[in-house]
């Protein structure tokens, strides 16, 4: 996939190919060394919204940015244009860097840009990125593991609705004791909670929602999985969050779980409907 590389300094980042980068979970100082010296000699950059951008500019001094990102609900510029972009710059001769939040290869569709490459002839190397599954949790006191209460984690994308096969999936490994991460999943935070807890998982699971993680920006809520949507929406938090779902919650500083004890009055287990009037009432 990528030329010829010392397994210690990466590949050289030769005119005409592309480098798929990843950025870390939001802070500057989270991108990798490697990832840094690629920005020093690229010619273009093309960039996504959570991947680390205050000082692109400086970072890459050289290159044209090109913002290419996605928002909920919007893609402004779809993923087939994004790897024809990748494509074309790369058979100018230009030196191609793509910046993604977190690591390429994890929910980033890097698979899908290195494959496009891969098919035009161009060379592509892959730089690893700290994934927001295990660094966000982490930035939070949030283990996703931890000797005596999670031996396994899981990462799923929440991004759409999981079907009832993988919620009840995703159940039975929280009665074992494992841990579900789940990314872009605020917009589906009822369904994955309701679906959970309808296929056997305890009401009682703590839950944490880590907002704009690893960055000055970030917000904490923590709640059992049957109120941790009613917290979110009294609370606010909103994307990009990474929640995080088992025992291991437990471990983060100060949790007391404050959202404890409010199912029986709200009966917000079951969905989004009827949020309105519980936040107004809570």
């Amino acid at each position: 996939m990528s030329p010829a590389a010392n397994p210690a300094t990466g590949p050289e980042f030769a005119p005409g190919s592309v480098a798929l980068v990843g950025g870390g979970p939001g802070a500057a100082d989270l991108l990798t060394v490697r990832a840094m010296r690629l920005l020093r000699q690229a010619d273009v950059v093309y960039f996504d919204r959570l991947a680390p951008t205050e000082d692109l500019a400086v970072w890459a001094p050289r290159a044209r940015l090109e913002d290419v990102g996605k928002r909920p609900g919007h893609h402004k510029v779809p993923q087939s244009e994004i790897n024809r972009m990748l494509v074309t710059s790369a058979l100018a001769g230009l030196r191609v860097v793509r910046l993604k939040g977190g690591d390429p290869f994890v929910f980033g569709r890097g698979s899908e840009e290195a494959a496009a490459c891969e098919h035009a002839g161009v060379p592509v190397t892959v730089v690893p990125g700290i994934t927001s599954a295990v660094s966000v949790p982490a930035a939070a006191g949030i283990p996703v593991t931890a000797r005596g209460i999670s031996k396994s984690f899981t990462v799923v994308s929440g991004h759409d609705p999981l079907s009832e096969e993988e919620l009840a999936g995703l159940a039975q490994l929280g009665r074992q004791g494992g841990t579900v991460v789940v990314l872009m999943g605020i917009g589906t935070l009822g369904h994955t909670a309701a679906g959970l807890m309808r296929h056997g998982l305890d009401a009682r699971t703590p839950a944490g929602l880590v907002e704009r993680g690893c960055t000055p920006q970030q917000r904490v809520c923590l709640a059992p999985i049957e109120t941790i949507l009613l917290a979110s929406a009294v609370e606010g938090i909103a994307s990009p969050a990474v929640l995080v779902i088992g025992e291991v919650v437990r471990l983060a500083p100060g949790a007391d779980l404050p959202w404890s004890g409010l199912a029986g009055l709200t009966g917000l287990t079951t969905g989004v409907a009827g949020l309105t009037d519980l936040v107004d009432n809570a």
